[in-house]
């Protein structure tokens, strides 16, 4: 294997020339073609720009292009990875921090930060990619993604534990049996996501009882 030792001056010529010679679309989709899990993302990257090189912006438009479609369909699973993330990420709170971690393939750490600093704007958040070993850490108004080797959440307290036992039992009283499809559940909740799913964690207290009313069994 050889080191390549980057040249700062050249890399910044290369990047001022992407908007101009390849256009604006293909150097947002090179930029995220860099958080993605594509293997050797780098080889397809440069495929891709020589290609952009050669034809300009038009390149896009390649519909049998092997290096164009292998970059929009990586960059297509980051941002639906991401999408999907926003919903799925199950917060506990650990001495007045919400926490939690992730397993994503991408790096979507980035996707994320406007997400819940809007949409929780006073509280304190550490979101752990266990994956990348990058931590999102949040404070009112200020958000960094920084490395960390690794992170291990402490033990629910009480008040959490009983958090965690009413979600449970609300994702379990609002299913309607008869109709259970765990196919359909996984296309659209995918397994892989599910370890870190506090309703389908291993139940940690005792469950709260469900009322049912009328014939319901």
């Amino acid at each position: 294997m050889k080191e390549i030792v980057t040249d700062q001056e050249r890399a910044r010529r290369v990047e001022r020339s992407l908007p101009a010679k390849l256009g604006t679309e293909a150097e947002e989709l090179c930029r995220l073609a860099f958080l993605t899990c594509l293997p050797e993302k780098e080889l397809a990257m440069l495929r891709f720009l020589r290609l952009g090189y050669r034809y300009g912006p038009r390149f896009l438009g390649f519909a049998g292009s092997d290096e164009v479609q292998l970059i929009r369909r990586a960059v297509q699973h980051l941002l639906s990875e991401a999408h999907l993330l926003k919903g799925f990420i199950r917060f506990s709170i650990q001495q007045n921090v919400l926490v939690t971690t992730i397993g994503p393939r991408n790096f979507v750490l980035p996707f994320l930060v406007r997400h819940f600093s809007e949409r929780y704007p006073e509280e304190h958040i550490l979101i752990y990619d266990e994956n990348h070993q990058q931590a999102l850490v949040y404070r009112p108004y200020e958000a960094a993604i920084i490395p960390m080797d690794e992170f291990q959440a402490a033990p629910p307290d009480p008040a959490e534990q009983k958090f965690r036992a009413l979600w449970q039992t609300f994702y379990d009283a609002i299913e309607i049996r008869p109709r259970h499809n765990e196919k359909c559940r996984m296309t659209l909740m995918p397994k892989r996501y599910w370890q870190y799913m506090t309703e389908f964690a291993r139940r940690t207290t005792s469950r709260l009882p469900v009322q049912r009313t009328g014939n319901n069994p």
